[in-house]
């Protein structure tokens, strides 16, 4: 098992585990993010935990805009419920996964009991939403995406804000890359969705 440490302003530091530590099953694995809530934590495939410091101001200002502009769509469809980035999936993988922004159709939502679903929701999100933070690497995130649409997303946006970039994701096709949009439409996947990208491109 490996920890690696995200910031804003430095490489991933990658920190070795001793292979006598045994790794984190989902409940402690759920515990342990509940005694550091301060931070954004992930888990890979297989078994690699992920440490991302607080977002810069910039890229925290660009998720705020995305998760409302989604929440006021969403609330208007009524046939799916919005998350933030703070909000953990447990995919089919086994990774667990915080999109910058997501939606679930409630369908889905209605098998999970209420003590399910105070903590990491076990499933693939609808669609998702990732931002690149100056610090991120687009490979990753890339390879991030990929892992959503290989566990069920029907539907993802990887938004670049300094190259101005939209990459497009759906199962069974190849990412398809917009280049300084002025918006980005969720149809047929989100009938009525559109993501004004102006803000993004020129933050306030």
């Amino acid at each position: 098992m490996t920890t690696v440490l995200e910031s804003v302003e430095t490489a991933p530091l990658v920190v070795k585990m001793p292979s006598s530590v045994v790794e984190m099953n989902d409940e402690q694995f759920f515990d342990f993010c509940q005694v550091n809530r301060e931070l954004q934590i992930e888990r890979t495939a297989e078994g690699d935990v992920l440490i991302m410091a607080p977002a810069g101001s910039e890229s925290s200002q660009s998720e705020i805009e995305v998760a409302v502009q989604l929440a006021m769509w969403a609330k208007r469809d009524r046939r799916g419920v919005v998350f933030g980035s703070s909000a953990g999936f447990t995919l089919p993988d086994h990774a667990v996964r915080s999109p910058d922004a997501s939606w679930v159709l409630k369908s889905r939502l209605k098998g999970f009991s209420r003590e399910v679903r105070r903590k990491f929701l076990p499933l693939c999100p609808d669609f998702v939403i990732e931002l690149k933070s100056p610090s991120d690497r687009l490979a990753r995130l890339k390879n991030k995406m990929a892992e959503y649409i290989a566990n069920g997303a029907r539907l993802g946006w990887l938004i670049d804000p300094d190259a101005c970039q939209v990459f497009v994701y759906r199962p069974g096709r190849a990412a398809e890359a917009l280049d300084r949009p002025e918006s980005v439409s969720g149809e047929p996947e989100l009938p009525g969705f559109v993501l004004d990208l102006k803000g993004i491109w020129e933050p306030e």
